[in-house]
C-alpha cells in the first residue's frame, strides 16, 4: 500500500522518524513544521492522509483541522498529541479528525492506522456502488433500507442496520470490536461498555432465531463474522 502523506509536526526529530518510516513503506511524504504551513499544503496539494500534531507554533492543530474542514478538504486526518484523555480525543474527533493517537506511540501503530484510513477511502467508492448486500438468503437493500431473510421482512433500528451493513460488507471475514467501534459508532477509542455485545445479540436474534442456518457468529477472542459456511 502506498500514497502521499502530509506530516505536520514541529518536533524535527519526530517528524524525521515518522517520515523515514513512511518512505520505507513506499509512501511519498510532505512535511510542515508550523500550523500555517501545514494548512497551506493541506489545502493546496492532494494528499491521501494528513498526520497532524496538535500542539503547533502559531496555529495549533485543532485550528488547522477546523480550517481544513471549513475549506472543504476531506482528506483523512490523524491527530497526534500528548493530550490523550477521553475529552481530548472527543474534542479532536468532533473537530473533524478521523483518528486520534496519543503520544508516545509506536510507529507500527501509526502505520496501521494510516493503512486503515487508506483502505477505508479506497474501498468506499467500490462499496457504495453495491446497493444490495447478501449472505445466503439474508438480503440488505441499502437504497430502500429494508432487510429480509428469505421471505421474512426484518425491521431494523438505524444502528442495527449500520451494524449489519458493515458485517455484510465484510462477509466471510472476522470483524474485530475495534473495527465495529470505528465504523458503526465512530469511536476511535474503547468506551469501556458492552454496547457492541448488546447490539450483536439483538441483531443475532432478529436474523437467526428460528432459522436452520445461523449466519452471525462470535469468533472467540477475535470478533464477529457473518457467513453461510
Amino acid at each position: 500500500m502506498s500514497g502521499r502523506v502530509l506530516v505536520v509536526e514541529d518536533d524535527d526529530r519526530l517528524a524525521e522518524y515518522i517520515s523515514r518510516g513512511l518512505i520505507e513503506q513506499n509512501f511519498t511524504v510532505d512535511r510542515a513544521a508550523t500550523g500555517r504551513d501545514g494548512l497551506f499544503l493541506a489545502t493546496e496539494a492532494q494528499h491521501d492522509v494528513v498526520i497532524l500534531d496538535r500542539m503547533l507554533p502559531g496555529m495549533d492543530g485543532m485550528a488547522v483541522l477546523k480550517a481544513m474542514r471549513a475549506a472543504g478538504v476531506g482528506t483523512p486526518v490523524i491527530v497526534l498529541s500528548a493530550l490523550a484523555d477521553t475529552n481530548d480525543r472527543i474534542e479532536g474527533l468532533t473537530a473533524g479528525a478521523d483518528d486520534y493517537l496519543g503520544k508516545p506511540f509506536s510507529f507500527a501503530e501509526l502505520l496501521a492506522r494510516v493503512q486503515a484510513l487508506l483502505r477505508r477511502d479506497k474501498g468506499g467508492a467500490a462499496q457504495t456502488q453495491v446497493s444490495v448486500l447478501r449472505c445466503a438468503d439474508l438480503e440488505l437493500d441499502r437504497l430502500t433500507r429494508q432487510v429480509r431473510r428469505g421471505s421474512r421482512k426484518i425491521p431494523m433500528q438505524p444502528r442495527e442496520f449500520r451494524l449489519l451493513e458493515y458485517l455484510l460488507l465484510h462477509a466471510g471475514e472476522v470483524v474485530t470490536r475495534t473495527m465495529l467501534l470505528e465504523a458503526v459508532w465512530d469511536y476511535h477509542f474503547d468506551p469501556g461498555t458492552n454496547v457492541i455485545d448488546v447490539h450483536v445479540s439483538r441483531l443475532r436474534r432478529k436474523i437467526d432465531d428460528g432459522e436452520v442456518v445461523a449466519l452471525l457468529r462470535t469468533v472467540r477472542g477475535a470478533g464477529y463474522m457473518i457467513s453461510a459456511e
